[in-house]
C-alpha cells in the first residue's frame, strides 16, 4: 500500500518553503509521496480577494514541481464540490485510491483549532494527521521552515519588487504576471 500525505491550500502562490517542507516531510515521514492539493476554496478563507484562478494556480505548482522527486501538484478537489472540506476530499481519495494510505499534513495553527474542521473526528479517526510548526504554534513533527509567505511574495509583486529566492526561478515570470494582472483587473461585488 503507498503512503501519501496531502498537503492542502490554496497555494498563492506556490513558493520554496512549501516545497521544502513537501521535502523535508517525504524524507522525515518514510512517505512514498506528498501531494500538494490545490484547494479551489478553503472555506476558513471564503473571502480572499487576491486568490488567483484556480488553473493559474496550479498551472504556477506544477511548474514549480517539475523534477522535484515524489511531491506533485494534484487537481483532484477542482472535481469536488466547493467549499473544499478536507474530510470529503479524503473520502474521496480514500474510494478512487483503494492501494493508497491518505495522511494529512497541516501547519500548527490549523491543528490547534482542528475541532473547527467540519467532521474532524471523522479525519482523526480515518488517516494520521501531521503538523508543522508554524509562527507560535508547535507540530507534530519537526521540520525546518522558510521564512517566506505567500502573502508577502503578492505584496511584493504589487509594489514591483524582486521575488527571487522566494519562488522556483522557473515560475517567477508567470507569478509576476498573474499576479499583476490580477492587482490590475477591478474587483466586482
Amino acid at each position: 500500500m503507498r503512503s501519501i500525505v496531502i498537503f492542502g491550500g490554496s497555494f498563492n502562490p506556490i513558493h520554496n518553503g512549501h516545497i521544502a517542507l513537501a521535502q523535508a516531510v517525504l524524507r522525515q515521514c518514510a512517505l512514498d509521496e506528498v501531494w500538494l492539493m490545490v484547494s479551489p476554496q478553503n472555506p476558513l478563507k471564503r473571502n480572499d480577494a487576491d486568490l488567483l484562478d484556480d488553473h493559474l494556480r496550479l498551472e504556477m505548482a506544477q511548474k514549480a514541481l517539475e523534477g522535484v522527486e515524489g511531491v506533485k501538484a494534484c487537481d483532484y478537489e477542482f472535481r469536488l464540490p466547493k467549499p473544499s472540506y478536507t474530510w470529503n476530499t479524503l473520502k474521496h481519495l480514500s474510494k478512487d485510491y483503494p492501494d493508497c494510505k491518505f495522511s494529512l499534513l497541516i501547519g500548527g495553527d490549523n491543528w490547534a483549532h482542528f475541532q473547527r474542521w467540519r467532521n474532524w473526528q471523522d479525519i482523526m479517526n480515518h488517516h494520521e494527521v501531521i503538523a508543522y510548526p508554524r509562527e507560535s504554534y508547535p507540530g507534530t513533527i519537526n521540520v525546518p521552515l522558510l521564512p517566506v509567505s505567500s502573502t508577502e511574495i503578492r505584496q511584493r509583486v504589487r509594489a514591483g519588487e524582486s521575488i527571487e529566492g522566494l519562488v522556483p526561478d522557473s515560475i517567477i515570470p508567470l507569478v509576476e504576471k498573474y499576479y499583476r494582472l490580477n492587482f490590475l483587473t477591478p474587483l466586482t461585488p
